[in-house]
C-alpha cells in the first residue's frame, strides 16, 4: 500500500464510527466528513484520521477530493440522506474514483407494521385522521404535516438542538407536543413515552436497528399500536455492501498499483 492519498468516508452515523475503526485498524489514512460539530466528536483522535465539518455541495466535493487526493469513497451516510449520495456518485463516476456504498442491514419485515413508500403517500392518505400520532421521522420532514394539525394530535421527537426545535415550532407543533432526546432510546423509555402521551399511532423511518426501528416495532406490538414505517428511498448505487469484509477489501484495492 502506498502512503499517498486518503480514503473518504462520508460519515455522521454510528455505522460510520464502526467502519472507521476497522479501516484505521488496517492503517488506511482516511478523511471523514460530517455536517455538525456534535457528529465530529463521535470519532477517535488518530494521526491518520482527518475530520472535516460542514455540508458539501458539488464544488466542496471536488475541492475535498483534490486537496486530500482521495483514492476511494465509502458512503456511510444515513439511508435517507439521498442528496449527498447522488452528488458523490455523479462526481466519482466523472472522476473515475472508486465508490462503495455501505448500506446498514435492513430489518426483517414486520407483519404488524404498515409500510409506505414515501411521506407523500402518508400525507395524502387517511392514516393520521383523529389519531394521537408520534412522529419519529427527523425534523426535516415535519413541515409536510402542517395540514394535519387540525385533524390529528401530532407529537414529535427530535434531536436536542435549537435548530431542530425551531423547525418543529415552525411546522406548527406546540411546545407541549415536542420532546428532544438523543438516541439511543431504550425499550422501557420508548414505551413510557407512548403511554404518557396516550399515543395510538407511530410513524418512523426504515432506518434499521441503528435508528431504533427494532425497538419501536417491539413496543408497538406490545401495546397493540399501529406502526407506520416509511421505506428507504430507492437509489441506484453503483456498488453497495452490508459486509465489513467488503469494505476492507475495497480499501486494499484503492491503494493498489
Amino acid at each position: 500500500m502506498e502512503n499517498f492519498g486518503k480514503l473518504w468516508l462520508i460519515g455522521g452515523t454510528g455505522d460510520s464510527v464502526s467502519l472507521l475503526n476497522s479501516i484505521t485498524a488496517h492503517s488506511f489514512p482516511c478523511v471523514v466528513t460530517v455536517t455538525t460539530e456534535k457528529a465530529s466528536q463521535l470519532y477517535p483522535t488518530n494521526p491518520i484520521i482527518t475530520v472535516q465539518i460542514g455540508k458539501l455541495d458539488k464544488v466542496g466535493i471536488q475541492t475535498l477530493c483534490h486537496q486530500q487526493t482521495v483514492r476511494g469513497i465509502i458512503d456511510a451516510s444515513h439511508p435517507f440522506a439521498l442528496n449527498i449520495s447522488r452528488q458523490v456518485i455523479e462526481f466519482a463516476k466523472a472522476e473515475g474514483i472508486p465508490y462503495l456504498r455501505y448500506e446498514r442491514p435492513r430489518l426483517i419485515s414486520n407483519s404488524h407494521a404498515i409500510y409506505l413508500d414515501s411521506f407523500e403517500e402518508l400525507i395524502a392518505g387517511n392514516y393520521l385522521k383523529n389519531k394521537r400520532v408520534l412522529l419519529t421521522v427527523g425534523c426535516q420532514t415535519l413541515s409536510q404535516f402542517k395540514s394535519w394539525h387540525e385533524q390529528a394530535v401530532l407529537y414529535t421527537r427530535i434531536l436536542p438542538k435549537l435548530t431542530s426545535f425551531e423547525m418543529a415550532i415552525t411546522a406548527g407543533f406546540p411546545e407541549s407536543q415536542i420532546i428532544a432526546l438523543r438516541p439511543p432510546i431504550s425499550l422501557e423509555l420508548e414505551r413510557a413515552l407512548w403511554e404518557q402521551w396516550k399515543i395510538n399511532l407511530v410513524v418512523t423511518k426504515a432506518s434499521g436497528k441503528q435508528g431504533g426501528e427494532d425497538i419501536k416495532a417491539k413496543v408497538a406490538e406490545a401495546l397493540g399500536i399501529p406502526l407506520i414505517i416509511i421505506k428507504r428511498p430507492l437509489l441506484d448505487y453503483p456498488e453497495q455492501t452490508e459486509q465489513m469484509s467488503d469494505i476492507i477489501e475495497f480499501c486494499h484495492q484503492c491503494f493498489q498499483g
